[in-house]
């Protein structure tokens, strides 16, 4: 969506292959022009028919590139577009993993671009450690993040005002917040959090009276949900945890607290919920390692922590309820400064379209 606009924005031609969805109405009103096909679709026949439904449309609309930016349409487009000489490029979002030569053959398709995007420096090294490729040909643009959006001048009090009020937050006790975003599954770390808070509980709750909000949906994970609760009541950390649920207005949750946390168990492939809180200058306590290390600069817009360990992400946390409203703030704003110059939209999708010009020269 984001480069889609980029392109028509440079005068160029945006054309959308996909199934559909919430954005196709976006979309066309930005300007690009939308063709439904069951790309999505990783059954042989359906990737037939895609096959030769994407070569004749590749024929009408004569574009210069393909880009492709999962799996499952790498299928049939890549070779598609290869069948009608057209430049190809692919982004790998995420790690994709391969416990069987089949599901590596699937993921492999991906590498076979012209330029293979990777979002992030941690994901490049990933593809260039499980596929014989030329580095020159795998190139890191991290994701950007809408700094419009994400901006903590654009969020007044009344938005705070009325997610305090959904949360039961009380914006007036003075108590030191620590939001942890993302959906309510094991590997995200919410346990360890708990734990955590358990393992120092006379310095963090009973002395620096810290409060943690945890703003995910569970998906269906409701095992999980009653294992937080319980867990939650197993410690009597009911008046500092708060499990609130799906948040539909991210940039003022993160303004509603004092510092982020992303203590993911397993690497991030980029972690958006690591750049987001920054660029609403935040401080971030972020799990050292995948992507996160990237994107967190340790000390100075936050702290890389230990992943998995409870005592370090205790003391981390210790830490950061100490600071200083004054030293907060300078941390949060070396954190909207780096997400300027590294991690935004318009960095982003300018390092797209310059890829793309090299192909074309």
């Amino acid at each position: 969506m984001d480069v889609a606009r980029a392109v028509i924005e440079a005068g160029g031609r945006a054309i959308v292959v996909s199934k559909g969805g919430r954005l196709e109405a976006y979309l066309k009103q930005i300007g690009a022009v939308v063709v439904l096909l069951p790309v999505h679709s990783k059954n042989p026949y359906v990737q037939f028919k895609n096959y030769y439904a994407l070569r004749a449309l590749i024929r009408k609309e004569k574009p210069d590139i393909v880009h492709v930016r999962s799996r499952a349409p790498a299928l049939s487009a890549l070779p598609a577009a290869k069948a009608e000489g057209v430049k190809t490029v692919t982004t790998y979002h995420g790690i994709y993993k391969a416990g069987s030569a089949l599901k590596r053959w699937y993921n492999g398709r991906m590498t076979t671009a012209d330029v293979v995007i990777a979002n992030s420096d941690y994901t490049r090294d990933h593809v260039l450690r499980e596929y014989d490729l030329n580095p020159a040909k795998v190139v890191a643009v991290p994701r950007g993040v809408d700094l419009k959006k994400f901006d903590p001048g654009a969020v007044d009090e009344a938005r705070k005002d009325k997610l305090a009020q959904a949360w039961g937050v009380d914006r007036s006790d003075g108590r030191t917040r620590f939001l942890l975003a993302g959906r309510l599954t094991r590997w995200k770390g919410q346990t360890l959090v708990i734990e955590a808070l358990w393992a120092k509980r006379d310095e963090l709750v009973d002395t620096a009276n810290v409060e943690v909000i945890m703003a995910g949906d569970d998906q269906g994970r409701t095992e999980y949900r009653r294992e937080l609760e319980n867990l939650i009541s197993l410690y009597a950390l009911e008046d500092t945890v708060k499990l609130v649920g799906h948040c539909s207005d991210m940039p003022a949750a993160y303004s509603l607290c004092d510092f982020a946390l992303a203590p993911s168990l397993e690497p991030e492939a980029f972690g958006r919920t690591a750049v987001e809180p920054q660029a609403m200058g935040r401080p971030v306590l972020a799990a050292k390692h995948g992507a996160t290390a990237e994107t967190v600069e340790d000390a100075v817009s936050g702290w890389l922590v230990t992943s998995g360990d409870v005592t370090a992400w205790a003391d981390a946390m210790r830490v950061a309820a100490l600071t200083s409203a004054p030293a907060r703030a300078v941390m949060g704003a070396a954190g909207r400064a780096r997400v300027h110059e590294r991690f935004s939209l318009e960095t982003m999708c300018a390092a797209t379209l310059d890829i793309y010009r090299s192909l074309l020269t």
